[in-house]
């Protein structure tokens, strides 16, 4: 740590690679479920075709958007997925933009609903959360405020997982870009954290995350306190970025597991120290 972590009144924690490890291997069978489920409601999508257009229009999508600091859609992909199979619209060369309008006049919107929501089902019954993660959660909310603050194209996928996980009753807000229009590390998704959080003081906010961009210079940029976990999933296919050397967090850690260990280290006037949760 840079410094104790005094005065912490309230936690912010990345979702995918934070709290919920996501590894391209599970992560593809997600989409493979998705895409069994969208071709077996259509029997006129071939599975293989379906799965090559969604990867390439994933990509486009991070391309598109990511730069501008916007958030994919997957109602969009699926448009033009759809587009793509069953209207023969070849994919736009090089850097040419989708006519999106067109896209969508070629699908009916209750369908692009239908395979949105089979996608979030196949994400909460296909990645399990790490065992410890609700009891610490649970410890964690005894003297702070907790929240979800993630980069995610679906909030409803979060908000569905957590309920399931048993999560709510900790959380005081889930936050995702989704919802606000914008990624992290853009000022405006903290801005929209701390307005769930009740503006507490930005050095009181200690924000988790594992992407050093988006989570630790984002959080650092807006005045909140930082932790980075430096290990993740190595084959994850959910955009990374490296750690740079101009600054230091105020926390580095390996696991989320490790945090009550370093809040139990606060200044004496903080809340009561917290015991660590077994996350294997």
């Amino acid at each position: 740590m840079t410094e104790p972590l005094r005065g912490i009144r309230a936690i912010t924690l990345d979702f995918g690679n934070t709290l919920v490890p996501v590894g391209r291997a599970a992560l593809d069978r997600v989409v493979d479920v998705t895409a069994r489920a969208i071709c077996g409601r259509w029997p006129d999508l071939e599975r293989n075709a379906f799965l090559s257009a969604w990867n390439e229009e994933r990509d486009r999508q991070f391309r598109e958007e990511v730069p501008n600091f916007r958030e994919v859609d997957l109602g969009e992909r699926l448009v033009r997925v759809f587009a793509r199979l069953r209207a023969g619209r070849s994919a736009p060369a090089g850097d040419e933009a989708w006519d999106q309008v067109w896209a969508a006049a070629r699908s009916d919107p209750a369908d692009i609903a239908w395979a949105v929501a089979a996608y979030s089902e196949a994400f909460v019954a296909g990645i399990p959360a790490p065992p410890g993660v609700s009891e610490l959660l649970q410890r964690l909310a005894r003297d702070r405020d907790v929240a979800i603050l993630s980069n995610w194209p679906l909030a409803a996928t979060i908000d569905r997982y957590a309920e399931v996980n048993g999560w709510l009753p900790s959380l005081r807000a889930i936050v995702v870009s989704e919802r606000v229009g914008t990624i992290k590390p853009h000022p405006v998704i903290f801005a929209a954290a701390r307005r769930a959080l009740g503006e507490p003081a930005p050095r009181s906010i200690l924000h988790v995350g594992d992407d050093w961009a988006a989570d630790v210079v984002g959080a650092r940029d807006v005045g909140w306190r930082t932790a980075w976990l430096r290990v993740r999933p190595p084959d994850t296919p959910l955009p990374t970025s490296r750690r740079d050397a101009t600054f230091e967090p105020d926390l580095v850690m390996d696991s989320v597991n490790e945090l009550p260990i370093h809040l139990a280290a606060c200044h004496e006037d903080d809340p009561p120290a917290l015991e660590t949760i077994p996350l294997e």
